[in-house]
């Protein structure tokens, strides 16, 4: 009897590292799966807040209870900054009928400053250097557009650098659309923008 029970011992001891392998990788393959995303067009935007440049916390229900919003996740790179002025256009021609435009960026507080009052920014911004609203939008494209409809839902989602403004032209169009207004060509807007006399 001692003898089965000595036996019964030494295969279980034989068989456990082998069980502790296979929850070890069980557990490896739990940590390289992707997370599910769920910033996606038809979806509810998540709770997300940022704090302006007067330092007041300002929550994005609040602006949804509003209208809709364009929240921009961005930086200063030379493709962000060309294709800045298609945005510029796009926030002018819509904020009057309803439209807050959100830009994000993943700068310093003092650099984003300076380009802040360069470029004239016109829209709600905030400073993001160390990236958390990458991690809450579930993105690491920069830029990365989420268009929101009044309520909350997400429209569209639209990634990448785009210089020549098609992109800015398209959201634009989709702007228009939850609006039920006419869509304003942002690449026009600025072509026509370039060409005026500079005072």
């Amino acid at each position: 009897m001692k003898r089965l029970v000595a036996v019964a011992v030494m295969f279980a001891l034989m068989l456990a590292p082998a069980g502790l392998q296979a929850a070890e990788k069980e557990k490896a393959a739990k940590a390289k799966a992707p997370v599910k995303k769920t910033v996606i067009p038809g979806s509810q935007a998540p709770d997300f807040k940022i704090t302006n440049a007067k330092g007041k916390i300002v929550t994005l229900k609040s602006l949804t209870k509003k209208g809709p919003v364009l929240v921009r996740l961005t930086c200063g790179c030379s493709g962000c900054d060309k294709e800045l002025a298609y945005f510029q256009a796009l926030n002018t021609a819509y904020k009057g009928q309803g439209l807050t435009s959100v830009a994000i960026f993943r700068e310093p507080d003092k650099k984003v400053e300076g380009y802040v009052k360069k470029k004239k920014l016109k829209m709600l911004y905030a400073v993001d250097s160390k990236g958390a609203a990458w991690k809450v939008w579930q993105t690491k494209k920069m830029p990365t557009n989420f268009l929101i409809a009044k309520g909350g839902t997400i429209i569209a989602v639209a990634d990448g650098c785009d210089p020549s403004g098609l992109l800015a032209k398209k959201l634009s169009e989709r702007v228009a659309k939850l609006l039920k207004t006419d869509a304003v060509n942002v690449q026009q807007a600025v072509k026509q923008q370039a060409a005026k006399p500079k005072k």
